[in-house]
């Protein structure tokens, strides 16, 4: 009987100890913390977890596609109808567009007015009168039909305002009116200079004219005549030679 310890197999269990032994498969992290549950209490959890199977309903025949209709062809008309809609934002703007414009409606609450008719404003002689201003000047006018005398404080226009500048800007009001040489006018004026008289006298004409004849003001008022110039003269400020010159300068 042969010694079991010969040199052949002492080798080869030392090959055999040298060698690595492989490793077993890792498991996760999370199954590793968590402690695993007896397989009795995961069969119940199990099978509550699994849906219970409903039968099937009963599969119905599929029923074979019906073509879908074509549309029938539109006649000419219409399509160029269609096409001129086409290009609109939208149907109600076409149809905001075909139809006649609306008169605006009154707004809710406010009751329309009829023109009033405005009557003459005349005293017991027959006259009409008005207060007219420009710069510093007052006038104090009085209109009544005549041949066109203009009378300025006790004296004749020509007299009176000798430029003929100032003697056409008083005549304007007739001019636009086209009532030159048909009223007298005496009037009153003080303050200013006489430029600033005229024109208080022109503003003075134009508005005795319209409490004269009240058809008259549309003409006096696009011309401008009734409106009162409120352009004055400034005051002089102290350390100036006027409103706004100054002194002269010197250098040495």
């Amino acid at each position: 009987m042969a010694d079991d310890n010969t040199p052949e197999k002492d080798e080869a269990e030392k090959t055999e100890a040298e060698q690595p032994k492989p490793r077993a498969a890792r498991r996760p992290a999370a199954r590793r913390a968590a402690p695993r549950k007896p397989e009795a209490e995961e069969t119940p959890a199990a099978e509550e977890a699994q849906p219970v199977e409903q039968p099937e309903a009963a599969a119905q025949p599929e029923q074979p596609e019906q073509p879908e209709p074509q549309p029938a062809a539109r006649p000419a008309a219409q399509r160029r109808t269609a096409q001129t809609f086409e290009g609109l934002a939208s149907l109600r703007q076409a149809m905001a567009a075909a139809q006649p414009a609306a008169a605006p409606a009154a707004p809710r609450g406010v009751m329309p007015v009829a023109p009033v008719d405005v009557q003459p404003k005349r005293d017991e002689l027959g006259r009409s009168y008005a207060t007219g201003k420009r710069k510093d000047a007052v006038a104090r006018v009085w209109i009544k039909p005549g041949n066109g005398k203009i009378e300025v404080n006790g004296r004749d226009s020509p007299v009176y305002f000798a430029r003929p500048v100032l003697r056409m800007l008083i005549n304007q009001p007739f001019v636009v009116t086209d009532r030159l040489g048909q009223f007298d006018v005496w009037c009153t004026v003080k303050g200013g200079g006489l430029s600033g008289q005229a024109g208080a006298v022109r503003h003075g004409i134009s508005r005795a004219l319209t409490f004269y004849e009240p058809d008259l003001r549309p003409a006096l008022k696009h011309g401008g005549f009734l409106t009162r110039d409120s352009r004055v003269v400034e005051r002089k400020k102290y350390g100036r030679h006027k409103a706004r010159r100054r002194p002269q300068y010197s250098k040495r």
